[in-house]
């Protein structure tokens, strides 16, 4: 190999390594193990662990999984590492895409799935792009400041490097501001809107009429949506928009310490061609056999690569038939359900607290589901809140500033946790 890299040693291989970047001693390697010693060492790091009540969401949440999932990911006619270029081969692969993908459609309203991206927050940087590519002589998009700040970070990191106009609409009282996104939208240069729904603080933003103010500015609309909610608010479609897209995280994927996850995306049939990854289509064999198919493909390996729109990698496919198989085996009523008791759960958590005078909702007028903005009373500190009741096995949300403890609820949380949560809430000394 050095022979025909036309190098003599493997020191001349990585000659142009600088010096100072380069390892100047061996490995430091541990022995080799057996794999029953190796068994009983990684028993030993999980020992360590302390298993945690999740009462945190901020994007991602803690949902049962059927044990009939993890069946269903590990069949033959499913479960392949290749993507399905011959149909005759992979109709297994191809039947559970367009599943996933009419079932998505079904949940958000909009005619077109594809399947899939990485997360929702790449998802929602590949709509971001949409609009521009959409619009003539536009690079201008607005998201909203009640998205997730970590979809608005990837966002801003894809418009930096693709010379797009990334502008923020101020938030007022917890929800998107309606009077600037006008005055924004006035400017005339805007190609896409960017707002979530449910918003980052767990409100469930009004969004009447916003789909006709931006579709008058010539723009578009993408909604970022937690999967699970659109169980039970309205669609996207039904809202107006053109885009919809987040993470399907929600739809029964272990939390996993942050992956694999799923990001979904859902357009409307006109701009099916703007939208990244593949599309699978119904159709018949000669014989009339309904059969499955690669309807629509943006990978470079189809068409020019300056035309390209497509980063899907082949292992995504195990999460988009994870999400249909939940989909599948927990149906409409059983989604519905889900979100109901957790937002039983969410109120009946957020009542308890306030009535303890230590904790209460920043936007108590404001309609929420299943997670709720907290203000920390005087004496106490979201960290503090945090901390202290890690040591007793809760996880008790997210930090958004010093006095702001953002909590979730999921059907995964029983009532003794919840009362368990307030006792240790109510337990905590507050200092002056």
């Amino acid at each position: 190999m050095l022979e025909r890299c036309g190098a003599k040693s493997v020191d001349d291989l990585y000659a142009d390594v600088p010096k100072h970047l380069q390892l100047k001693h061996p490995y430091a390697l541990p022995q080799a193990m057996t794999e029953p010693e190796l068994r009983d060492y990684f028993a030993k790091l999980d020992a360590d662990n302390i298993p945690l009540r999740c009462f945190a969401g901020g994007g991602v949440y803690h949902h049962f999984t059927p044990a009939a999932v993890d069946s269903i990911l590990s069949r033959s006619e499913f479960l392949t590492a290749y993507t399905p270029y011959q149909p005759e081969i992979s109709q297994g692969t191809l039947q559970y895409i367009f599943e996933y993908q009419s079932m998505m459609c079904g949940l958000t309203g909009l005619d077109v799935s594809n399947a899939s991206l990485y997360d929702g927050t790449t998802a929602t940087a590949e709509a971001m792009m949409m609009c521009v590519a959409s619009a003539r002589r536009k690079n201008r998009v607005l998201i909203s400041a009640t998205v997730n700040p970590a979809v608005a970070q990837v966002c801003g990191t894809y418009a930096r490097w693709h010379g797009i106009a990334l502008d923020t609409i101020p938030e007022r009282d917890g929800v998107t501001d309606r009077d600037s996104l006008r005055d924004m939208l006035g400017a005339g240069d805007v190609a896409g809107v960017i707002l979530p729904q449910p918003n980052y603080y767990g409100i469930v933003e009004d969004l009447t009429g916003v789909a006709d103010e931006v579709h008058a500015a010539k723009a578009l609309l993408v909604l970022n949506c937690v999967a699970s909610t659109l169980g039970v608010l309205r669609s996207p479609g039904s809202w107006g928009a053109d885009i919809a897209v987040g993470d399907a995280q929600s739809l029964g994927m272990p939390m996993n310490y942050g992956g694999p996850y799923l990001g979904y995306m859902c357009c409307t049939r006109a701009l099916m061609r703007k939208m990244p990854g593949r599309i699978v289509g119904a159709t018949t064999d000669a014989k009339g056999q309904r059969v499955f198919v690669l309807t629509l493909q943006a990978r470079e390996q189809h068409i020019r690569r300056d035309k390209a729109t497509s980063n899907i990698c082949s292992n995504q496919g195990i999460m988009a038939l994870h999400v249909a198989s939940y989909l599948s085996l927990i149906g409409p009523d059983g989604l519905r359900r889900i979100n109901e008791t957790g937002c039983s759960r969410a109120h009946r958590l957020a009542s308890l607290l306030e009535a303890g005078k230590r904790l209460s909702p920043v936007y108590p007028h404001r309609p929420y589901l299943n997670e709720v903005l907290l203000k920390v009373g005087d004496g106490l500190t979201a960290r503090t809140i945090i901390d202290s009741l890690a040591q007793n096995g809760i996880l008790a949300g997210i930090e958004v500033a010093p006095d702001r403890l953002l909590v979730a609820c999921t059907e995964m949380q029983s009532e003794a946790d919840i009362e368990r949560y307030v006792e240790l809430v109510n337990a905590l000394p507050i200092h002056e």
